[in-house]
């Protein structure tokens, strides 16, 4: 991939472009945690309710990415914002396992709920357009907390896709199980992720910084493969 050296005013405008993605990420995963919650609820649904609580690990990492692209120098929180994000990665890992292991021990009868399929197809149209969003600022600006964001506003994705079809299994024909097992994949993926973010490993294909910006710390967390 042929890269350049990025000037101060295209600096500035893909920090300011992140930072709305950031706005954007954690408005939208704040209205469908609530949503999904309540929905959930109405359907005693585990699965509904877990998503929305995933939602909120989302805006945890959107809050990260906020906090980080406020600073005048974003570069000099690169590292501490890749770790928190890290963090955020063995949160919904940790919650998706939970709840994954409790419904397939519980075996409890979720009903049918048709705005929780409504909100994981909503979510489906949705997420991708962040994600392409995030990737494309992030590999300009060589943020590997923005790629790292992005990836974890692409296991929502997943999960919003995990969650439909368990829902939809389950109005058909009862397939509860369908959803927890899934799940489990996913947050098994949401754990090696959180391995590479928390060594900063997510910026394999950045534009370079120039040697002049060039922290330490984002020195470590986003490298360049060599690939002209």
């Amino acid at each position: 991939m042929s890269v350049s050296l990025l000037t101060p005013q295209r600096r500035a405008v893909l920090s300011r472009r992140s930072l709305w993605l950031a706005y954007a990420t954690a408005g939208y995963n704040l209205l469908e945690g609530l949503v999904a919650i309540a929905a959930g609820a109405a359907a005693s649904s585990t699965a509904l309710v877990g998503f929305g609580l995933d939602s909120f690990v989302e805006v945890s990492s959107a809050a990260v990415l906020i906090w980080q692209f406020r600073s005048r120098v974003p570069e000099d929180r690169e590292r501490l914002a890749l770790r928190l994000i890290a963090v955020s990665f063995f949160v919904l890992a940790a919650w998706v396992t939970f709840d994954a292991v409790r419904s397939l021990s519980t075996g409890g009868d979720a009903d049918a709920s048709p705005v929780g399929i409504g909100l994981a197809v909503a979510s489906l149209i949705v997420m991708p357009l962040l994600v392409r969003a995030k990737r494309r600022t992030g590999r300009e600006l060589g943020s590997a907390t923005v790629l790292a964001d992005s990836t974890q506003t692409m296991l929502c994705t997943y999960l919003s896709a995990v969650l439909l079809v368990g829902l939809l299994l389950n109005a058909a024909w009862g397939w509860s199980w369908a959803d927890p097992i899934a799940a489990l994949v996913i947050a098994g993926v949401a754990v090696k992720e959180g391995l590479e973010a928390w060594r900063g490993e997510h910026c394999d294909d950045c534009a370079p910084l120039p040697s002049a910006d060039r922290g330490s710390d984002c020195a470590d967390a986003c490298r360049t493969d060599g690939k002209a």
